[in-house]
């Protein structure tokens, strides 16, 4: 169980992660439009790999998300640099945030966008999430999941 002191501790840094995923999803959702997962943009792509589909959830990789994915993994160690200090609890938690970065902005995404919504949040809609377990992507329990064991440490 964690303890409400370690969630009071971590809420600052919760609340900026959640309005940085806001962020970006509003900046995603004016770059892709309807297109989900760059299916529109000038981008390079693999589409099948196995690699791809061991850590990738078998969505294909593209180089708009290769350098979406490295931005923001960069901005989330930005205070090594600024305080020239690094831990490993930092790290944990740097990876905690962009863990659960991904997953409120991927929803958020979904949500906002006015092509999407609620209603066509699901597999049958949402091609590149292939994996779906109890209404939402895989990927969000596990990255989840992650985030927050990783960010009360």
């Amino acid at each position: 169980m964690i303890a409400l002191s370690t969630l009071a501790s971590v809420w600052p840094y919760l609340a900026f992660v959640l309005v940085a995923a806001f962020l970006w999803a509003k900046l995603e959702i004016q770059i892709e439009g309807e297109e989900g997962w760059a299916a529109g943009l000038p981008t390079w792509r693999v589409e099948k790999h196995v690699l791809l589909d061991l850590f990738y959830g078998g969505r294909p990789l593209t180089g708009y998300h290769t350098w979406a994915f490295l931005t923001v993994l960069f901005f989330f160690h930005l205070p090594f640099f600024v305080m020239r200090s690094w831990s490993w609890r930092g790290e944990l938690h740097a990876i905690a945030g962009y863990n659960l970065f991904w997953v409120v902005e991927d929803l958020l995404w979904f949500l906002l966008n006015p092509h999407y919504g609620w209603r066509k949040f699901n597999q049958s809609q949402v091609w590149w999430h292939k994996r779906w377990f109890l209404g939402l992507p895989v990927d969000y329990w596990v990255l989840g999941l992650m985030g927050l064991v990783l960010v009360t440490v």
